[in-house]
């Protein structure tokens, strides 16, 4: 039967001195309070790599890059190598020469990566070589560990390397069959992909042997990167030349990654060239701080419609 009249709930008082549950939250996540800090869970760690350095790449390689590693310091001066996938998706593992190699792309994840993680690489570290590292309950069980920036070095670089195949999987150790069995198998879903020197966090792909993509993790905050995109979008500028577009945008642990088609038969090492064009560019729309014009907030409303947020 069909209401007459429409019902609202008065919002809930407050507790003298609480926030109002259904105001934002006090730390700025953007949602209500009782849907953040003020409900009975945990609120979700919307930038989990915030304060490592290589943030960018670490949000690359957890959710662009199908086959990289770089070599983490640890705050006692420990090395471990991060790997974008381990075999079997596995979070951690100590090979016999004691290398400890830790997964970013985890089959399950709680609302905090970086303590997800931080969990698995912790037990790795004090893990026997060669045997096989049990960090208990992880990802969506609940991950009990540090976070990653308790364990790692703030002032070491972060730097990745992309390889063409998981080769690295099996450096150093005597596979079997079934191990080399696996590798060929994984190698043959593997998109190539090319990280473009001097750009930071941009990595050109090719998904077909007729589709290229350059994926770009910007460090800067949302907004003010959606607005000098929209300025670049209304001045024809947000282009990496011709035949290439501006195809959208992923959200992703906080940070935008805008995405660019590109022509698959050309090099990916020709677009450094126009990415930094592109970069130079985008930097001084970013210094810009006077209000959009109309045309540039039609263009902004263009770009939100085509950001897909990665969870």
């Amino acid at each position: 039967m069909a209401r007459t009249q429409s019902q609202r709930r008065p919002a809930p008082a407050a507790a003298d001195g609480a926030p109002n549950p259904k105001a934002p939250c006090p730390c700025g996540s953007g949602r209500k309070y009782k849907h953040c800090h003020g409900s009975a869970y945990a609120p979700v760690v919307t930038r989990p790599f915030e304060g490592l350095p290589g943030e960018t790449h670490w949000v690359a390689l957890r959710e662009l890059v199908p086959a990289a590693t770089a070599v983490l310091t640890t705050t006692d001066g420990r090395t471990a190598t991060l790997a974008s996938v381990l075999p079997g998706g596995a979070p951690a593992l100590v090979r016999a020469s004691g290398e400890v190699l830790l997964g970013v792309q985890l089959a399950t994840s709680s609302d905090d990566v970086s303590r997800d993680l931080g969990t698995a690489l912790a037990a790795a570290l004090e893990a026997p070589a060669g045997n096989p590292v049990d960090p208990g309950p992880i990802g969506a069980e609940g991950s009990a560990g540090p976070r990653l920036q308790e364990l790692l070095d703030p002032a070491a670089d972060l730097e990745v390397t992309v390889h063409e195949d998981f080769g690295f999987w099996l450096e150093g150790t005597g596979a079997g069959p079934a191990a080399m069995a696996g590798l060929e198998q994984a190698n043959e879903a593997i998109i190539p992909t090319v990280l473009l020197d001097g750009l930071g966090a941009a990595y050109w792909c090719r998904p077909a042997t007729d589709r290229a993509h350059l994926r770009w993790v910007r460090p800067e905050p949302e907004e003010q990167l959606l607005d000098a995109l929209a300025r670049l979008g209304a001045a024809e500028e947000l282009t990496l030349g011709a035949g290439t577009r501006y195809a959208g945008a992923f959200r992703a642990h906080g940070l935008v990654v805008p995405v660019w088609d590109v022509p698959a038969d050309v090099p990916a090492t020709d677009w450094a060239g126009p990415a930094t064009e592109l970069d130079q560019r985008l930097t001084a729309a970013l210094a810009r701080d006077e209000p959009l014009t109309a045309d540039e907030r039609r263009s902004r409303a263009g770009l939100l419609s085509r950001q897909v947020t990665l969870r």
